[in-house]
């Protein structure tokens, strides 16, 4: 994996920058790939509309998900073995962030711009970015979601669904990499319905803060070991497994 320069910028500490809790801890800076690995090493990531400055967050509380605390509904676990999508993890990073970049139906407004696009694909060409996309045939991308890895730390950003629960098979794909890697938690950062819903749950951002450096200090998480397969969604629901053990 590439060395990073130095990042330019020296964020602050968030809990002595924010001690309300608001969330909102600096404006400013660029999304160059060493100020992105700067920014999530220390609890940070960047959230604004398209023409405003750059805002950096890091939320109180904090939300993430236990991959061995998962457990896939019924009804999930039927769609994957009725349909026999095909998984595939980073083979499509790029075509995985634009389409979470398009408007849905609940809004029309996006906060992936074409920077937020180009900076995050660059991190994954550098090896610090992660795709799982789901397709109904070799052609057809209907699903998926993407996200940055730092070491031992996996940081979730978005997803998007053309069909019935093919996001939500993306998420479960993610949980089964995280409990063969090893992983105390994915970071799934701002608390919504929708992740509580998938089994989310939420931490103090001081004790998020405290795992962070403990897990970005580990070794990266063994992305290779998935990325020459393709998963069939029947067999993945049948053993909740990806690697061969």
């Amino acid at each position: 994996m590439p060395q990073l320069p130095d990042s330019e910028y020296i964020f602050p500490n968030p809990i002595q920058h924010d001690p309300d809790g608001h969330g909102l801890i600096c404006i400013g800076g660029d999304l160059k790939p060493a100020t992105l690995f700067e920014a999530y090493s220390h609890g940070l990531f960047p959230w604004f509309n398209e023409g405003e400055p750059i805002c950096w967050w890091s939320p109180e509380p904090r939300c993430i998900i236990r991959p061995q605390d998962y457990h896939p509904s019924k009804s999930l676990l039927r769609t994957m073995k009725k349909h026999d999508y095909k998984i595939t993890i980073n083979h499509a990073f790029e075509q995985v962030i634009r389409r979470c970049a398009l408007p849905r139906q609940y809004a029309d407004d996006t906060w992936i711009s074409e920077d937020i696009i180009q900076s995050y694909c660059q991190m994954f060409t550098l090896g610090y970015g992660y795709s799982i996309e789901v397709w109904a045939d070799q052609e057809k991308l209907v699903g998926g979601l993407y996200g940055l890895h730092i070491g031992h730390g996996c940081f979730g950003e978005s997803m998007f669904s053309k069909a019935t629960d093919v996001s939500k098979m993306a998420f479960f794909t993610l949980i089964l990499i995280g409990r063969e890697q090893n992983l105390p938690w994915i970071d799934c950062q701002l608390v919504n319905d929708h992740l509580m819903s998938l089994g989310a749950s939420t931490i103090s951002r001081e004790d998020y803060l405290k795992s962070l450096q403990d897990v970005i200090k580990r070794p990266s998480i063994d992305w290779k070991s998935y990325q020459d397969s393709v998963f069939s969604s029947k067999e993945v629901a049948l053993n909740q497994q990806l690697l061969k053990k």
